[in-house]
């Protein structure tokens, strides 16, 4: 059975998209007969003195053909010797963001294109960081109209790394960069003479040869519920994707939220019974008891999903109204729909450079980190882990219309549910237990130094004999709730080293009023801080010395720091 490989092509406006894969299409002879007739007649009518308009193939819709751009997600079902493949024509004008993000969520390999005369720019950065939100590991890179620039290489060398430093920030297991001319066929379905110096295949061939198979198989049986059928009293069954692991006659299921346990008595893959059915197959569960299951539950091996109301996410806002903090709308995780809030907007992130910017609102096509509070506790994983039930979409309660898509990155404790009980057993009972004075050491700054630094902090506080604890993952976090977390550490009486990229002062200023004296910022990087509220700053830069130097200089100053109390609120550099 041959293999399907699912990816889109996205770019901006005029960058040659509909007529790459119409190209491919054509030059592949993938066309019916009467397809590739009726493009020969309609390009009679074109602007382009009777040569063939590969992109009438997609561009379907009367207003797209008249304005020669792509409005809306064009899909095209077609297989070679070698693989069969679904594409997505995705639209590049910045108007239709929200239409290209759809077109990405589905997709396993993004073809990205980009006008040779032009390079990277803005709308090319906006739709590879929407790739990578999306979850796309694998892109290709078509720098287009190479010969509007007579096949420089030069220019193509430009643009491909200015592309990898583009992407150098996302988790990508795969980028390749092709040199094509989507109007003559360069390097599209053969390889171009033109291109002499490019060595690799051309883009069908690669297309063809490109591995983006995923481990889901390996992973942990996981089945949200769409349906219950029951169509009579003597069949009640469970009907959803399986979207993690594999499933047999016998196994043992945890349905969640209601933890309730049962066996599998029955498969059917559409009306045909199996002993066992797979991650991406449609399936009908039958179970052996009666269980508490409707719309939005999961089906598990094991009981270790999280259940939680609240979470931070990183979403793209898709709307025409402003978004603000303490709007309500409804969030549909997986197959579960549920009021919700938006209690926070941390920041949003420049499309152009990645960097975190401190807002208050967002408008449309803007990326940003927020928080979310539902109405009731939902089954949800981070999308790193689980896309099915780690993504999610934002739905206007009076239009019905789609305000966001997101990706949900952690979830969040609820500061109700844990309650601190009064003992006998205090603080410094605890630190003198331990020998030493509990601490907060924040680290903050670059990444990934910042966090490298802390990990090798710990390892020569603990090999000279202090009780550690080292939290937080990186920006997006709620600093709030992680120094909370700090400071029931020191409570405890650990020195907790807590890595977090925490670029706005305010988040700071939070985290120095929750923990109090006990904190210490270790700022990693070049720039001068200066920290007016007395707090002690230990400054690093790691550019003029190693992690290893770094750390010991880091370890000594804090252990004369516990010692010495006259040492206490100065400003350190190294």
């Amino acid at each position: 059975m041959k293999s399907l490989l699912k990816f889109i092509t996205c770019g901006s406006v005029d960058d040659g998209k509909s007529t790459l894969i119409g190209h491919m299409l054509y030059d592949a002879k993938l066309l019916f007969a009467d397809q590739e007739k009726a493009l020969e007649l309609d390009s009679r009518l074109g602007d382009r003195g009777g040569k063939i308009d590969y992109s009438l193939l997609l561009d379907g819709l009367l207003a797209e053909r008249e304005q020669g751009i792509t409005i809306d997600v064009a899909y095209r079902y077609f297989t070679t010797d070698h693989r069969s493949f679904i594409v997505a024509d995705t639209p590049g004008h910045e108007e239709y963001t929200r239409n290209m993000a759809v077109g990405a969520s589905f997709a396993d390999l993004a073809v990205i294109l980009v006008d040779a005369t032009k390079g990277v720019i803005t709308q090319t950065k906006r739709h590879a960081r929407i790739c990578a939100l999306m979850g796309i590991k694998h892109l290709v890179l078509a720098v287009n109209k190479m010969d509007l620039v007579d096949f420089d290489q030069k220019k193509f060398d430009a643009i491909k790394e200015d592309f990898f430093r583009t992407t150098a920030e996302f988790k990508l297991q795969s980028i390749q960069v092709i040199p094509v001319s989507a109007t003559e066929g360069d390097n599209i379905t053969k390889k171009s003479q033109n291109t002499p110096w490019y060595e690799d295949l051309p883009l069908l061939a690669y297309l063809e040869n490109v591995d983006v198979h995923t481990t889901d198989d390996a992973k942990q049986f996981m089945m949200p519920i769409q349906r219950v059928c029951r169509p009579d009293h003597t069949f009640r069954g469970f009907q959803g994707q399986i979207e993690a692991g594999s499933i047999a006659v016998g196994d043992e299921l945890t349905t969640l939220p209601s933890h309730e346990k049962a066996k599998v008595k029955r498969i059917l893959v559409t009306d045909q019974d199996r002993n066992s059915a797979h991650a991406g197959q449609p399936v009908t569960i039958q179970l052996d008891r009666e269980v508490d299951v409707s719309r939005g539950c999961v089906f598990t091996k094991d009981d270790q999903l999280q259940e939680a109301d609240s979470f931070t996410a990183t979403i793209l806002w898709m709307d025409d109204s402003v978004l603000t903090p303490g709007k309500n709308y409804l969030v549909k995780v997986g197959t579960k729909i549920l009021p919700g809030t938006v209690t926070a907007i941390k920041h949003k992130i420049d499309i152009n450079t990645g960097k975190t910017v401190p807002t208050d609102h967002l408008v449309k096509n803007e990326l940003a980190k927020c928080e979310f509070s539902l109405s009731d506790n939902i089954v949800i994983d981070s999308f790193e882990q689980n896309k099915s039930i780690g993504g999610f979409i934002l739905i206007d309660r009076v239009t019905n219309m789609t305000s966001a898509c997101g990706v949900i990155e952690q979830t969040l404790l609820s500061s109700e549910s844990l309650v601190r009980l009064e003992t006998e057993i205090t603080r410094e009972v605890r630190a003198q237990q331990k020998g030493q004075n509990p601490l907060t050491l924040w680290f903050t700054g670059t990444v990934p130094d910042q966090s490298t630094l802390a990990k090798e902090v710990e390892k020569r506080l603990v090999s000279t004999g202090h009780h550690t604890m080292l939290l937080g993952n990186g920006q997006g976090e709620s600093v709030q709730r992680i120094a909370e977390v700090a400071k029931l550490m020191n409570d405890a009486g650990l020195i907790a080293l807590v890595s977090n990229d925490s670029p706005i002062e305010n988040d700071r200023e939070t985290v120095r009023g929750i923990i109090g004296k006990e904190y210490i910022e270790v700022y990693v990087g070049s720039s001068s801080t200066n920290d007016a509220s007395g707090n002690p700053v230990i400054q690093i830069d790691t550019s003029r010395n190693s992690i290893e130097e770094a750390a010991n200089y880091v370890v000594k100053r804090i252990i004369k720091y516990l010692i010495n109390e006259s040492s206490r609120g100065q400003f350190l550099n190294f």
